[in-house]
């Protein structure tokens, strides 16, 4: 019982204290369950926002499920993907009983411009992060300069450029194997 309110408690947290939605709290996800928790390693978290990014849910839920899965199997997962959902929820049923009312207040606009600035950052560090554990070789470039100009150019779902991806980075480990 005592993990499960540990599980629940951390993703709480992670989910009050990150304005943003699932990208943005990619950076607290990471020092929660790899840096201060040791609950998952960099490359396990790495694989989670992988297969989170391209299966259906918010990024950041599906982190939680794997790192609640993890810790204290399925209920684990449960309880953690419903921590870090409860604050959102109850916060954003609070504004939405009172968002016409301010919504078109000067003042409010202007921090709502505040904020979304600042989820830029938080994105913005949350890639940096990334690449650096994941953009190792030339090989591994080669695939992200594909993938994002794919995804510039073609507009195809997630889903086709994750696997894509997937399968060249298997052939080229296959490739180099052999040689």
């Amino acid at each position: 019982m005592k993990k499960l309110w540990e599980l629940f408690y951390t993703f709480a947290i992670v989910g009050v204290t990150t304005f943003g939605g699932g990208y943005a709290m990619l950076p607290a996800l990471q020092r929660e369950v790899v840096e201060k928790r040791h609950w998952a390693t960099e490359e396990e978290l790495m694989d989670w926002y992988a297969i989170g990014q391209c299966t259906p849910g918010v990024i950041a839920v599906n982190t939680a499920t794997f790192a609640g899965e993890k810790q204290g199997g399925a209920l684990g997962g449960i309880v953690a993907s419903l921590g870090v959902v409860f604050p959102s929820l109850v916060i954003i049923t609070i504004i939405a009983a009172f968002i016409q009312g301010f919504a078109d207040i000067p003042a409010v606009q202007h921090a709502f411009a505040g904020i979304r600035a600042c989820v830029c950052v938080l994105i913005l560090n949350a890639v940096v992060k990334l690449w650096k554990k994941s953009v190792i070789d030339l090989k591994c470039f080669g695939i992200f300069a594909v993938v994002f100009l794919g995804s510039v150019f073609l507009h195809l779902s997630p889903v086709i450029y994750v696997i894509v991806a997937g399968l060249a980075g298997f052939v080229l480990k296959r490739l180099e194997v052999k040689a």
